[in-house]
């Protein structure tokens, strides 16, 4: 009977060992990582993408936007939705310009932000229409 519960209690330990690394790992035809768990899904229903507004409380570790599932956002949604975030935290900041690039899973535009001292701030928005901030509070040259 020892013997029985001593095996039984390390294949318990090993099913849930490997269920807390499948849970954070995303399950299966997810990429994420070690360390991505909880900051890139954020307990959001959508994968592979950061939480919605508020999570945290602070706008540097929360996206910022709508979830759009069926499309993906358009440039002209993508400065709207930059600038929405400026409102709300970067005050006095205008849509400079808006690059779009390659992102993993779909189009991601880069958000140039001006603000009322020639300050400049990057912001990303992924295909869902979440901003995040990007890079630092440095003046870029040029």
């Amino acid at each position: 009977m020892k013997r029985f519960l001593t095996v039984a209690l390390a294949v318990a330990a090993t099913l849930a060992l490997a269920g807390v690394a499948f849970a954070q790992m995303g399950g299966p035809g997810h990429m994420g990582g070690p360390g991505m768990g909880m900051m890139m899904r954020g307990g959001s229903a959508s994968p592979g993408m950061m939480a919605g507004p508020g999570q945290v409380g602070c706008p540097g570790m929360a996206a910022f936007g709508q979830h759009y599932t069926a499309a993906q956002v358009t440039e002209e949604q993508a400065k709207d939705l930059a600038q929405q975030y400026a409102d709300q935290y970067l005050k006095g900041f205008k849509v400079e310009k808006v690059l779009p690039f390659a992102g993993r899973r779909g189009a991601m535009y880069q958000v140039e932000m001006q603000g009322p001292d020639g300050q400049v701030r990057t912001l990303h928005v992924n295909p869902w229409g979440n901003v995040m901030p990007f890079g630092g509070p440095s003046r870029r040259a040029g």
